[in-house]
């Protein structure tokens, strides 16, 4: 690769790196201590990319323009190392285990000990344990455990597809343990409120799924230099979806029984982890 533009720290060349991106040119940003550094593939003509960005930062639409590559080249989309994103691989992993052993539901047994507090059926009765119960019989996994459990392939696959594409860009860019803390803190806050609501039997990372959702919008519309890039209009998904929920059509339209308040306390605590996520930084 080669050096093609020096910019200044603050400045954001998201936007232009998008759309290098967008349109496969290899390229890299380097960060030195008072400027950045943008290297592109030696198959690009350099001066097309200095071009390019005068025109971008004289306001022009980056979205009328094509970059030209060497058709003798094809590039292939970057690999991602596995042990980059060993935290979202693992939620994903778990998730898939803990939903085989409940079997979608249907296993009392595993159910009972991955549950919020621990349950057995007497006759057609369930009696269930209490949540100070629970913590001073130093069960503490249950606090997060219910996260890991999917009743249907639907709900697995719904709540996983979000991990895997919100997960992943908060490990690349800040770490696999700020992915930890904010998928602890949306999970811990939305399993003991869904649970102080409808109590234990429940599941799904859904909660978690706002959490990083909400985390990662309100990130991009604080921070200036280093974004998720995730589109701004997933928050108004995500509230069209919560007031739906809260409302019964989801319900109605035969998607199941709905963790509102899970869903609901996910995103405030995704909101509220701004502060501390800013404390691991980008890598």
């Amino acid at each position: 690769m080669i050096p093609v533009l020096e910019v200044p720290l603050d400045e954001d060349l998201a936007p232009f790196t998008a759309l290098l991106w967008e349109h496969e040119v290899p390229h890299r940003v380097v960060e030195t201590e008072d400027r950045q550094i943008l290297l592109i593939s030696r198959s690009i003509d350099p001066e097309q990319i200095r071009t390019l960005y005068r025109f971008w930062r004289d306001g022009g639409d980056l979205g009328t323009v094509e970059i030209r590559t060497d058709s003798r080249r094809r590039f292939a989309p970057p690999v991602i190392s596995p042990y980059r994103i060993a935290m979202t691989l693992g939620l994903i992993a778990l998730s898939v285990l803990c939903t085989l052993l409940i079997g979608f539901g249907s296993n009392d047994r595993w159910m009972a000990d991955l549950t919020l507090v621990d349950f057995t059926i007497v006759g057609d009765r369930i009696r269930f344990d209490s949540l100070g119960g629970m913590l001073a019989s130093g069960q503490w996994w249950r606090l997060v455990t219910p996260i890991f459990l999917h009743f249907s392939v639907l709900h697995i696959l719904f709540n996983l597809l979000w991990v895997w594409v919100v997960g992943q860009r908060i490990e690349l860019l800040q770490g696999r343990w700020a992915l930890l803390g904010v998928v602890l803190f949306s999970g811990i806050a939305s399993n003991i409120a869904q649970y102080l609501v409808s109590g234990p039997m429940f599941g799904g990372m859904s909660g978690v799924v706002f959490g990083l959702l909400a985390y990662t919008w309100l990130w991009d519309r604080l921070e200036s230099r280093y974004r998720f890039n995730l589109p701004p209009a997933l928050m108004g998904l995500m509230v069209l979806w919560l007031g739906l929920g809260f409302t019964g059509v989801l319900e109605g339209m035969g998607l199941g029984a709905i963790a509102n308040t899970a869903h609901l306390v996910g995103l405030l605590a995704g909101l509220a982890w701004w502060p501390v996520g800013r404390l691991f930084g980008p890598r």
